[in-house]
């Protein structure tokens, strides 16, 4: 296969063009009359940057010209040519003997002075230097040497028809050379015939009116019919420059040269063999062959044939290949109407447009007679194929309308890629929508696609618009001044970091995704002054909570398993008695205290913590005692006599509750927390077997009590003949790691009103990956954090910003101190790796060393362990939370567990 070629259809100019070097003048002509694309690269080469007409105004005008020197050359070396160029050719025809009418020479080169020096203030030098010359020299020299020669003959129609050719090869010349630096597309220049070809008719009219006033009908007639009719054909004529295409094609039929300059710049017409090439480059080559098609969109008008090969070659993508292909063409078009033409008719647009300015000439026919004809022609966006409606995507997104591309690309979402460009579409057509902060706070975020993705740095924006839409949501519910105006400014931040690094985005969506950061930027700073600034002048309480219960306000998260208790205990017809378990230190009891909030003063809750039972020498009496204790204080009914549970248990205990059953309004919920406690006094034989089978009896006997037990995952796994009926009349409900959110949620806004440091974004994902959620562990770094700052500021007096960051983070957990602190946690998960399956702290010590994970077969190597072994300790290690299996590789979930165990 022959490698594809890679064009450099750029000028090899390698310095600024000099103001007293006779061939720069040159040079700068040919630009202009046959390579004016030259004179947008020139600009952006040399002269700070080339601003596309649209977007330039007089101020950014006048604004370059005072501050670059460059632009300021290239404008005066424009009006000398401007000037020079009609008078030398001028004299050539005076010694030819040709008559040459100098006052209208002169009118010409005014006209082109002055539409240079307007173009380069209004619409850029670039653009200003292509009408000012070839408006100059086409009309200075057009109408000065036909008038002359008209001048000179007798029969009016002749001097009429060579003002028509004279003025129509000028104003198209002029027009057709602007048109490519303006427009740089075939498409503009299609246009341009249609507009001159109009403009040539009316020219005609407008003249034929005026010769007939000045020399009388007869003349007039003739030499306005002449005028117009020569004049649209001798403008179709310089916008298509045939004479480019007659002398350039058959150099470039074989191979085009980079560094010809007869390579045909300024026509439309199709190089011959082109479409054929471009098709085999795209095939063999996409990434090449995309870089050519953009030096030919760039460097010369040959739109339709690149059009064409694209579109070809898009049909016979592959499905697999095709959405990743589409994203390479709208990664850095120099055109976009390639994607939109890729999904509309090129042919009924131009057509469609021909209309619409032949209209806008005669304006005195009727605007339905307009609507009737524009209606024929089908110019709206197709999603027909695949291949139309994946473009169509792109092109949506680059024209700042995701509600539409998410249309699009709901076409594709079977196709590789697709359901990520519709779910990234449909994110940011939700972002789009909102305008003002509740509008943003209320925005319902889609579920992110897992990697690998097709616009991962458009995602990480996503994350962080994410981030800006959870602060705003804390902002407008939030009662606290303090914690208000961090969220604030940390969502403002956010904002400021994705506009400083837009220029990272895919061209599609970044000036979508930089208007909807501007402005919410813009939206939220209008309530800052409702929140107010705040300022740190004494020690920060520390609102994280290590070891005991969390309760109240500080409370946040595991709203989950709230509404799940709410279900089964205020919801339903009768209360149900449920299990908690779950990994240790996971707020198992934080859940249950807290629980009490949501019940409504109908459901009472009494707390019993087992470990407080001790050995429990008493038996079961000594057990029932301590909850009839917790039972009393609830519900202040006084408890049975301590003697009446030691001799009768089961029956004091049963009557008791009858007791309290029939002074209820409501209902009663008996959590017994750290349950397992239960199965240790059953093994050592300090209760009898049968307490559970009297536990279960209890379960079932009052629809207005129900118990709520909470313990290891042991508690899941009890196989005991006296476990298995009982745990099968309980819902379980598991309490696993914080999630993202709720994690980021704790440290950043930890329920403290009073709470004045806050967090980077990349600090929290930090202490996330470090704990995975954990709630010990997350309240623990908490605390760590906010006690060094306090210690560094108020104690060494010191200054620092409060705000944490990743470095604070990491110098937290490298302090030994941090692991001794959280021995508690560590030591319960390891020593429940020691109960159970055999060969589990082994496998969690293989796996240590290694952050990513091993595979299965690694494992078994490394432990020396049977497949069958192996298995049901990973699978018990999986159930407690301590590891878990991704794309293969077993590997620890806690990573601040992870290093304990190297370091232990």
């Amino acid at each position: 296969m022959t490698p594809v070629p890679r064009l450099d259809l750029a000028p090899k100019l390698k310095r600024p063009l000099s103001l007293w070097n006779p061939l720069d003048y040159l040079r700068l002509l040919y630009w202009v009359f046959f390579f004016p694309q030259a004179l947008r690269w020139y600009v952006d080469r040399f002269g700070g940057g080339y601003i596309p007409e649209g977007e330039m105004n007089w101020r950014k005008g006048w604004e370059l010209l005072r501050q670059n020197a460059i632009q300021r050359q290239l404008l005066f070396q424009g009006l000398v040519l401007t000037v020079i160029t009609p008078v030398a050719i001028g004299l050539i025809f005076q010694t030819l003997n040709v008559r040459v009418d100098w006052l209208g020479m002169a009118v010409g080169m005014a006209v082109g002075v002055a539409g240079g020096v307007a173009g380069g203030v209004a619409g850029g030098v670039a653009v200003g230097v292509a009408v000012g010359v070839a408006g100059g020299v086409a009309v200075g020299v057009a109408v000065g040497v036909a008038v002359g020669v008209a001048v000179g003959v007798a029969v009016g129609v002749a001097g009429g028809v060579a003002v028509g050719v004279a003025g129509g090869v000028a104003v198209g010349v002029a027009f057709g050379v602007a048109g490519g630096v303006a427009f740089g597309v075939a498409f503009g220049v299609a246009v341009g015939v249609a507009v001159g070809m109009a403009g040539g008719v009316a020219g005609g009219v407008a003249v034929r009116v005026a010769f007939g006033v000045a020399g009388g009908v007869a003349f007039g007639v003739a030499g306005g019919v002449a005028f117009g009719v020569a004049g649209g054909v001798a403008f179709g004529v310089a916008v298509l420059r045939p004479e480019t295409w007659l002398i350039g094609s058959p150099l470039n039929l074989r191979i085009i040269q980079n560094s010809s300059w007869l390579l045909p710049r300024i026509t439309p017409l199709p190089l011959p063999n082109l479409v054929w090439r471009l098709q085999n480059w795209l095939q063999n080559d996409w990434e090449t062959g995309l870089h050519n098609t953009n030096e030919l969109l760039a460097y010369t008008l040959q739109f339709v044939p690149v059009l064409q090969a694209v579109n070809r070659v898009l049909a016979k993508i592959s499905s697999e290949q095709l959405i990743w292909n589409v994203s390479r063409l709208a990664a850095n078009p120099f055109d976009w109407n390639i994607l939109r033409f890729a999904s509309v008719s090129l042919d009924e647009t131009l057509k469609s447009n021909f209309i619409k300015d032949l209209f806008s000439v005669y304006s005195f026919f009727p605007r339905s007679w307009q609507e009737s004809l524009q209606a024929r022609f089908d110019t709206d966006i197709r999603l027909d194929t695949p291949a139309s409606a994946a473009a169509a995507g792109f092109w949506h997104l680059h024209e700042h309308e995701p509600a539409k591309a998410v249309k699009a690309f709901t076409e594709v979402r079977s196709l590789l890629y697709g359901e990520e460009m519709y779910t990234l579409a449909q994110t940011l057509a939700a972002f789009d929508k909102a305008q003002k902060p509740a509008s943003i706070a209320a925005i319902q975020v889609p579920p992110f696609p897992q990697e690998p993705l097709l616009r991962p740095d458009t995602w990480k924006v996503l994350v962080n618009l994410r981030r800006v839409v959870e602060d705003v949501q804390f902002v407008n519910r939030s009662i606290s001044r303090s914690a208000r105006s961090l969220a604030l400014n940390r969502a403002l931040g956010e904002l400021t970091k994705i506009l400083n690094q837009a220029d990272t985005l895919p061209q599609a969506e970044q000036g979508l995704i930089i208007d909807i950061a501007q402005t919410w930027k813009e939206s939220l700073l209008q309530i800052t002054g409702e929140v107010g600034e705040i300022s740190i002048t004494k020690p920060v309480v520390n609102p994280y909570v290590v070891g005991d219960p969390v309760q109240g306000h500080l409370f946040i998260g595991r709203e989950d398993i709230i509404r799940q208790l709410e279900e089964l205990w205020v919801m339903g017809n009768q209360l149900q008695s449920v299990v908690l378990y779950g990994h240790r230190r996971m707020g198992k009891t934080s859940i249950l205290l807290n629980a009490a909030n949501c019940l409504g003063s109908q459901i009472q809750l009494a707390y019993v913590n087992l470990l407080r039972l001790g050995d429990s020498p008493q038996g079961v009496g000594e057990v029932l005692m301590a909850i009839c204790d917790e039972i009393s204080q609830t519900v202040k009914l006084p408890p049975p006599d301590d003697a009446d549970l030691l001799n009768l248990p089961y029956r004091t205990f049963e009557r008791y509750l009858k007791q309290v059953e029939a002074q209820l309004d409501g209902g009663l919920i008996i959590a017994l927390d750290e349950f397992e406690k239960i199965e240790d006094l059953i093994e050592a034989k300090k209760i009898p077997i049968d307490f559970m089978g009297f536990l279960r009896g209890l379960v079932q006997m009052s629809s207005k009590i129900a118990f709520a037990f909470a313990g290891l995952h042991t508690l899941e796994e009890m196989t005991a003949d006296y476990f298995q009926p009982f745990f099968a009349s309980v819902i379980p409900i598991h309490v696993g790691f914080q999630k993202r959110a709720a994690t980021r949620k704790i440290l950043a806004n930890p329920g403290n009103e009073d709470f004045l440091l806050d967090y980077i974004p990349e600090a929290l994902d930090e202490i996330y990956a470090l704990t995975n959620g954990q709630p010990y562990l997350v309240q623990l770094l908490g605390f760590q954090l906010v006690r060094g700052y306090n210690d560094l500021v108020f104690e060494q007096g010191r200054s620092r910003d409060p705000v944490f960051t990743v470095e604070d983070v990491e110098a937290v957990i490298n302090d030994p101190e941090f692991f001794k602190r959280g021995r508690y946690y560590f030591d319960g998960v390891w020593g429940q790796a020691a109960r159970g399956a055999e060969g589990q702290q082994a496998i969690v010590q293989v796996l240590a060393p290694h952050p990513e994970g091993l595979s299965l077969d690694a494992l078994a190597q490394s432990t020396g362990m049977n497949d069958a072994d192996l298995q049901e300790a990973l699978n018990t290690l999986k159930r407690h939370d301590v590891v878990e299996e991704t794309q293969g590789r077993w590997r620890i979930m806690v990573e601040l567990f992870r290093r304990w165990v190297l370091q232990e």
